[in-house]
């Protein structure tokens, strides 16, 4: 493989990532300052600003984690893991239009465990192709592990309303 076709996939791979938080934007967005503010939440619940630049890296890792797996050998070789990347990846948009789009507070703590889930059998297969690559998965899993009590913790809380 050139290294200049090396380099593109990076940017490629990045750029998908940060792409699929675009679209969970869309449904995020316009319900921060509307239906948001009238949920429930718990007093460690992150200020509003801290999730765009959290995201925003999370993202920005992830991209450099599929393209350490796909650049030794291409799309063929890395088929399994880069295929779990995609569903995980379909599943953090999905969870963004089910809470804010949908306003479906119970169905995306179902949703993001399933999230988790894919988080978890990605970061495995990553790590046996990369280590590096499956590091770099760990921040997000974490994060999504702190999102999923948080999402649950909302659910409760507005539970009844």
């Amino acid at each position: 493989m050139k290294e200049q076709t090396r380099w593109f996939g990076l940017v490629a791979f990045v750029l998908i990532c940060l792409g699929a938080g675009g679209l969970g934007a869309i449904a995020t967005t316009p319900e921060i300052d509307g239906w948001y503010r009238t949920v429930i939440k718990p007093e460690w619940n992150p200020p509003d600003w801290v999730f765009g630049p959290v995201w925003t890296t999370l993202f920005v890792l992830m991209g450099i984690s599929a393209w350490l797996v796909w650049k030794p050998a291409g799309f063929r070789a890395a088929a399994t893991p880069l295929a779990l990347f995609a569903v995980q990846l379909t599943f953090n948009v999905a969870w963004s239009w089910i809470f804010f789009g949908m306003h479906q507070i119970g169905w995306a703590v179902v949703e993001i465990i399933i999230l988790w889930a894919a988080i978890l059998a990605t970061t495995v297969t990553f790590f046996r192709r990369s280590k590096p690559a499956g590091w770099l998965l760990v921040p997000y899993l974490g994060w999504v592990s702190f999102a999923s009590i948080l999402n649950f913790t909302i659910w409760q809380l507005n539970a009844g309303r």
